[in-house]
């Protein structure tokens, strides 16, 4: 093993030694909503810049859900976490929405937050204000402790090497979820002459894992003799390497790939094998069922796989551990990385074969289902082109007519995933599995940093632009010069309690009178004035003929004059 360097650098306070250090471990980006406690920093950047050294880049977000959305959004392209600061504990209580989206959906990130001062004394960055009296708590860290693997305050300068060290590689070994570091100002401000730091960290992330032989062995020959296997999957594609292996094992065995509510480009949807998202409808056929990296593979009161049926768990989480209560049926789990265990999988099954003819007819019978299938779809947007207002399936048939390899597309309850072929890893993202709305808008902003040379789209419904403060997003993008486009479903309601109080009271009361109190929204607001005023460009579109116009005209803003563009979708 080589042997470590030390470089040694001159700085004036822990701020300055915490910036060094952060650029020195590769952190490209510094998100920051700021407030009293950000002194230190903002002190210690000026003096950074004064000697050209821009790393790492800080990027002011006035809001906290945008900051914490952009470091997600970065590092789901990227693979690398990045830096979140915040304010104290209001700031913290702001972002715990976008830590809590990042932890479910295992994305590393380094969330730290100031420290009211902890001291009363005359000593630089002491208490001087009155709110540093309120703004303590008994235990900061507590307010988050569940949605993140660490918490920790640093609390001496002479440690900063081992904390940041650790963080990061606690952050990024699997499986991977936000940490959370607390920096009080009086520590921040204390003096140092110089920061003595490895070349490399001195805490290295866990590197990836694979099964015991013996279970692949076990699980290969359960798929190797299976007459009807399937496997389901949500995000088996966060990780890109996997997606060839999982082809190769589903085209050996003629096994069909289902996406249920897919956050990532996990299978090729042209694919013969590419199965749709109705798991249920398949479910009491199987033999064999592979859950691979999926939380909630069916419902259990509607559907479940056969009594007779094995079913095997395949993740770097598979029993989902931090998940309070999540029943469903495993009888084998395959715990690692998906890449590795896949390809485990394919080598096993090859050495102890299979039918080749059933195979081959299992492929034949998928494919001409998928065809079935997307012609339906087909139909179905077609029917809906002249409708007003605008119909959701028609109007992303149009959408996808723009998409290509160079496209990145995030979607937070904006189209209708059905009418879109997503065949290249890293052309397609979702938010995640909790639900909590806010993430697309400012996930876009850090999608477009870390490609820059790639179109970058957010599709939200309207509710979703809401609460993800578009306002804070546009700023951004205009100030930082980051040229995005978002397209708002703007249907006036929040679609997801409407469809629940369906489901749970499908013959009550609000059904009955068509009249859902506490779920509407405006479709008067004009959504596309707020990105105008930000220096973008803004347009209504209530007619579908003007639809694939309007695409163009944004498409044209975004990616020849370098601006902004949002389009306001007036749909049912």
């Amino acid at each position: 093993m080589a042997e470590r360097t030390q470089t040694k650098t001159e700085v004036e306070s822990v701020a300055e030694a915490y910036l060094e250090l952060l650029a020195a471990r590769g952190i490209d980006y510094f998100f920051g909503n700021g407030g009293t406690d950000f002194a230190p920093i903002v002190e210690a950047y000026a003096k950074r810049f004064n000697k050209e050294q821009v790393l790492p880049h800080p990027i002011p977000v006035p809001h906290e859900m945008t900051a914490v959305a952009m470091a997600h959004g970065y590092t789901m392209v990227t693979g690398k976490p990045q830096v979140v600061m915040v304010h104290t504990l209001p700031g913290t209580a702001n972002a715990s929405n976008g830590v809590f989206l990042a932890s479910r959906s295992n994305i590393p990130m380094l969330f730290t937050a100031g420290r009211t001062p902890l001291t009363e004394g005359d000593t630089l960055a002491s208490r001087d204000l009155s709110i540093h009296w309120a703004q303590e708590s008994f235990d900061q860290g507590a307010m988050v402790r569940e949605w993140v693997k660490w918490d920790y305050e640093l609390r001496h300068g002479a440690d900063l090497e081992n904390v940041v060290d650790r963080a990061l590689a606690i952050t990024q070994s699997e499986p991977a979820a936000p940490v959370y570091l607390t920096l009080p100002r009086e520590i921040l401000a204390e003096g140092m002459d110089s920061i003595t730091y490895s070349d490399k960290p001195r805490v290295q992330k866990t590197g990836e894992t694979a099964p015991a032989p013996e279970a692949i062995a076990e699980v290969a020959q359960a798929l190797a003799g299976a007459k009807s296997p399937m496997l389901v999957t949500r995000a088996i594609g966060k990780d890109p390497r996997a997606m060839q292996p999982l082809i190769e094992l589903a085209e050996l065995l003629g096994m069909p790939v289902f996406e249920a509510g897919g956050y990532y480009v996990n299978f090729p949807k042209n694919h013969p094998l590419h199965a749709g998202g109705d798991v249920a409808a398949t479910l009491s056929e199987a033999d064999v069922v592979v859950v691979a990296e999926e939380d909630v593979p069916w419902i259990p009161n509607r559907t479940g796989p056969r009594p007779d049926a094995t079913v095997i768990g395949l993740g770097v989480d598979p029993l989902y551990s931090k998940y309070a209560v999540r029943g469903f049926q495993v009888d084998m789990n395959l715990p690692g990385s998906p890449r590795l265990t896949l390809g485990a999988l394919v080598q096993a099954v090859k050495e102890i074969g299979v039918d080749t003819a059933a195979a081959k007819a299992r492929t034949e019978k998928w494919a001409s289902a998928g065809e079935q299938r997307r012609n339906e779809m087909r139909e179905r947007a077609e029917a809906g082109k002249d409708q007003t207002p605008i119909n959701k399936a028609w109007f992303t048939s149009q959408l996808a007519k723009y998409l290509n390899e160079n496209t990145i597309l995030l979607n937070e309850l904006g189209v209708d995933l059905t009418q879109i072929e997503f065949n290249h890893p890293g052309t397609y993202y979702s938010g995640g599995p909790a639900g909590a709305l806010g993430w697309a808008i400012g996930a876009s902003l850090g999608a477009k940093l870390a490609a820059p040379d790639k179109t970058v789209i957010a599709c939200v419904g309207d509710g979703s632009y809401i609460f993800g403060s578009g306002t804070a997003g546009h700023i951004v993008s205009d100030s930082q010069g980051i040229p995005v486009l978002t397209i708002v479903w703007n249907n006036g309601i929040w679609n997801a309690v409407q469809n629940a109080t369906r489901v749970t009271y499908g013959q009550g009361a609000a059904v009955e009178s068509n009249n859902f109190p506490i779920t509407t929204l405006s479709q008067k607001f004009r959504y596309e004035e707020i990105c105008q005023a930000a220096g973008g460009y803004g347009e209504r579109v209530d007619d579908p003929a003007e639809v694939s116009g309007a695409i163009e005209r944004a498409l044209k803003v975004v990616q020849v004059e370098k601006r902004q563009a949002l389009l306001n979708i007036i749909g049912q």
